[in-house]
């Protein structure tokens, strides 16, 4: 038996792999598998067909044909021996038979094709020792990866340690009245109800991208850990423990610091400060009280506010509106009173953002601790509602999961969970998170590293206000009688990311 090439090819012949065991020119192969479904009669369901020089033998795979291409004098037996583990191959590298998997892992399905041919002719091996030889499994490598894992089970119980003393630390700054670095702002929103003037409050969560710092790989002590920001002998010292750890450190040219080197190494997993890097962007409007007038005769209104805000918000007015009157007695009204707001239309009256660096801000926190272990990666989700006052409906935290790697196994869990593995994202739900339901966790193991899991994205919708600013009462400018009016609350994340 010679075999010439293996190749897989869509229905109209074209090639999206071919391995040819024998010396072949691309146009060679090209025409001989653009040839191939011209051959093909659809009337019998054969195996294989022969032209006067080659032997096709292929096996469909849905939309696709696994072909091997052969002598004429080869052993038809053995050639379908041959292309049943070549079609069983190619399933242990792509979830799903399409031409862009195929694309994708098509170097992978070149070295276990090589692994059953050897030019031209079949090797004696099985599926098993396949996969055997094309991850190269070796005792070495099982010794290191034991001895990595007890380092990271020491870095986990570390870090876990540190992170209640850091939590310990922050309450007691707080008992004491002092402010921990920390969180961007949050603004919130109020709305408003009645047939005649409607005032609608929005409020917008856009935290900046964090930045994420990490813990040190092979960490060995409390008192050995990464001090960021270091400069000089603290960044030499650590340069130099990582080459007497065996990391490979690439300095750059001479006459340059030691610290600049640094800053091209992967970033240590400090997951402790994670959530502490979230920052409002400047600029950002978080709240907004929006007025629509929908009767003419109910134009010339004032907005009375009660503000009992202890969070420190930024308030502007529009600038027609009185801002005198406003700073003096938290009334919305118009400079010109014999002006009346549009008809119909929504304006903007009363804009508020907050901006500050106290981490018990932030509404909800949450914390991802993955670390690696012998089969892939544990992760660790939890999140804590630290404004009590607020009721959060339909949470979503969104993790993403690395492609290729099946479905990941999901261990404790509060609420629900949906693996979607178009997207390769693992989304926990939870319908209401309030004072009664305010922490929770999500532990999954599934292959990959830290750093696939992340950026984590959160969304949730509240009807409270995060802002304690309400609206009491609508009235006529002309005589202070009141004004039937709706109200509606709605308080949205815009974007919320982790980095």
């Amino acid at each position: 038996m010679v075999l010439l090439a293996a190749a897989v090819c869509t229905k109209a012949g074209k090639a999206i792999v071919s391995r040819q065991f024998v010396e072949m020119t691309r146009t060679r192969i090209e025409g001989l598998l653009a040839a191939f479904p011209k051959l093909m009669n659809t009337g019998k369901q054969h195996t294989f067909v022969e032209t006067e020089s080659v032997r096709y033998v292929y096996q469909p795979l849905e939309k696709l044909y696994m072909v091997l291409i052969t002598t004429k004098n080869s052993n038809i037996l053995e050639d379908l021996e041959t292309l049943r583990l070549f079609s069983r191959v190619i399933p242990e590298y792509c979830r799903v038979l399409e031409e862009s998997e195929i694309s994708e892992h098509c170097f992978d399905l070149i070295f276990a094709f090589d692994e059953i041919v050897a030019l031209g002719y079949r090797e004696n091996v099985n599926l098993a020792q396949i996969r055997t030889f094309t991850e190269m499994d070796s005792h070495e490598e099982k010794v290191f990866r034991a001895v990595r894992e007890t380092q990271e089970r020491e870095a986990k119980a570390e870090m876990r340690r540190k992170a209640k003393e850091l939590q310990q630390a922050r309450r007691d700054a707080e008992r004491s009245g002092k402010k921990s670095p920390g969180f961007g702002g949050f603004g919130s929103s109020g709305m408003s109800s009645n047939n005649s003037a409607t005032i609608i409050t929005d409020a917008l969560i856009e935290p900046e991208k964090p930045k994420v710092t990490a813990a040190p790989a092979r960490p060995s002590g409390p008192s050995k850990a990464l001090k960021l920001g270091a400069r000089g002998k603290e960044v030499d010292d650590f340069v130099d423990k990582l080459k007497s750890e065996g990391e490979n450190i690439i300095l750059p040219s001479s006459g340059k610091r030691a610290s600049e080197a640094s800053k091209a190494l992967p970033p240590p997993v400090n997951v402790e400060r994670l959530l502490a890097m979230i920052t409002m962007r400047p600029g950002v409007e978080p709240g907004m009280i929006t007025l629509r007038v929908s009767d003419e005769k109910n134009g010339r209104i004032r907005v009375h506010i009660n503000n009992n805000d202890k969070k420190g918000i930024q308030l502007q007015t529009h600038p027609n509106v009185d801002k005198k009157l406003f700073t003096a007695d938290s009334v919305i009204g118009l400079k010109n009173t014999d002006k009346s707001f549009p008809l119909n239309n929504d304006v903007g009256v009363l804009k508020w953002r907050l901006q500050s660096t106290d981490e018990s801000l932030i509404p909800l926190t949450i914390n991802c601790w993955p670390s690696e272990s012998s089969t892939g990666c544990d992760v660790n989700i939890e999140y804590e509602l630290q404004e009590e006052g607020l009721e959060l409906n339909d949470v979503i935290i969104a993790i993403p999961i690395p492609s290729g790697v099946g479905a990941p196994v999901i261990g404790d869990l509060d609420g629900e969970y949906r693996h979607d593995s178009r997207r390769n994202i693992l989304e926990w739900s939870l319908p209401v998170i309030d004072v009664k339901n305010k922490t929770g966790s999500l532990e999954f193991s599934v292959a990959g590293q830290p750093s696939d899991f992340f950026p984590v994205n959160v969304s949730f919708v509240s009807k409270s206000s995060y802002c304690d600013m309400q609206i009491t009462k609508v009235s006529q400018v002309d005589g202070d009688s009141p004004v039937r009016y709706s109200l509606e609350t709605s308080l949205v994340v815009d974007k919320y990311e982790i980095l």
